[in-house]
């Protein structure tokens, strides 16, 4: 038993099973036609990009993990590391990745559950799936493992689809690098990095692991190698199935079902894509809600969201103001466009995590210094290359949120 009363009692395999179950879900559903639209096959190798970065990032917040095993991810290692401004910097593009993750799950779930009626449908789920958050409903570890059971299986009914249908007139196999060049491929890595959310869930499993030293970093490259084997051979399926058709599709993997003609099946794929995605939203909200609780109490956002309801102990204020928040971003955006603004916030986050990784002294390294070069410049370059309104989008938030902070600062030093 550790000293913070965990027992140490995941083995290698459990670790590749949380990894795994945390990345592979409805990020998967949404994120192939953004990708095709600006690379074509080109994703295939913005897909190994995406997974560098990926490992880059995760044994970064593993050996940050190693040394401050608290809660808050990056923005507390930011604050310990690099000062209270890094950790702000984290916190805040944390909230801001992670609300328009929801507004991306929202859309998604729309858009094979309601197609034609994807923005009215997106904002009742969120007001549900909000409002049962704030009678202290989340996902539970039993929901976790039968939403991932039922994606792998969705998607291994999709693989057998693609393998029973011809290769499409328009496949897009050989013209990789013709479609965008290196720019769409670097864009398409920006945009199938949101499809790795969760990897980092290893990461911070320290305490709970046998050999860390040496499970963690095995079972983050596992869990990585597997997903990212999943997802190329979705990837062919759905280059080889759709063709070009892939780009402008809004729910690619049915239609690959549907292509081969197993439209009996198109329903299958629809309601699972349907299941992940609410259960990615129903988490995702409740994570926010938190952070947003710990940065509030913190002094990081308003006092006014620090506040915790007496009866189903959940910040509640706090999960209000994501909802109107998220149904804002639904109301104006796009799904390229959400899981780019994502990317884009998620992406500073990790930054700084390698910034603070690369900061750290002898005593405390577990990886070469050079990983956390690689991370820190990778989430820079696959940020600047995401689509020009979530890039754009993401500048001015993530400026407003730093002006906001240095204003009250300035007043509270004038105020003492």
């Amino acid at each position: 038993m550790t000293s913070s009363g965990f027992v140490r009692r995941l083995g290698l395999i459990d670790a590749v099973a949380i990894g795994l179950g945390s990345m592979i879900g409805a990020g998967v559903f949404a994120v192939f036609a953004p990708a095709v639209a600006v690379a074509g096959s080109g994703i295939l190798v913005g897909l190994v990009l995406a997974a560098v970065v990926a490992f880059c990032n995760a044994t970064s917040s593993a050996q940050l993990a190693a040394v401050h095993p608290v809660a808050g991810g990056t923005y507390a290692y930011g604050n310990a590391e690099l000062g209270a401004w890094w950790g702000y910097l984290a916190g805040w593009c944390f909230v801001v990745g992670k609300i328009a993750s929801c507004a991306a799950m929202a859309l998604t779930f729309a858009a094979y559950a309601a197609p034609g009626f994807e923005r009215p449908v997106a904002i009742a789920a969120v007001v549900a799936l909000t409002t049962v958050n704030l009678f202290g409903v989340t996902r539970t570890a039993l929901a976790t493992k039968i939403i991932v059971t039922v994606v792998l299986a969705v998607l291994a009914f999709v693989g057998a689809a693609a393998i029973a249908q011809p290769a499409a007139p328009g496949g897009l196999l050989g013209d990789g690098i013709l479609v965008g060049g290196w720019y769409g491929i670097l864009q398409s890595a920006g945009l199938l990095f949101f499809a790795f959310a969760g990897y980092a869930r290893i990461a911070t499993m320290g305490e709970e692991v046998t050999r860390p030293s040496v499970t963690i970093p095995r079972a983050i490259v596992i869990a990585l190698a597997g997903a990212v084997g999943i997802y190329i051979l979705l990837a062919l399926a759905v280059l080889t199935t759709l063709g070009t058709g892939a780009a402008g599709s809004a729910a690619p993997l049915a239609d690959v079902v549907a292509t081969a003609g197993w439209d009996w099946g198109e329903p299958i794929v629809r309601v699972g894509a349907a299941c992940a995605s609410l259960g990615a939203l129903l988490a995702l909200v409740a994570g926010i809600g938190r952070t947003s609780l710990a940065m509030a109490r913190g002094g990081d956002l308003p006092r006014f969201f620090a506040r915790i309801h007496p009866r189903s102990h959940v910040p509640h204020r706090a999960e209000i103001a994501v909802a109107v928040v998220v149904i804002a971003i639904v109301l104006v955006a796009d799904l390229r466009d959400a899981i780019g603004f994502s990317s884009f916030g998620v992406l500073l986050y990790y930054f700084v995590a390698n910034v603070a990784a690369h900061r750290q002294g002898a005593a405390a390294r577990r990886y070469p210094r050079a990983m956390q070069v690689v991370g820190a410049l990778g989430c820079v370059i696959l940020a600047a290359t995401l689509p020009w309104p979530s890039v754009i989008g993401g500048v001015v938030v993530v400026t407003a949120g730093i002006a906001v902070r240095g204003i009250r600062l300035v007043i509270e030093r004038r105020s003492v």
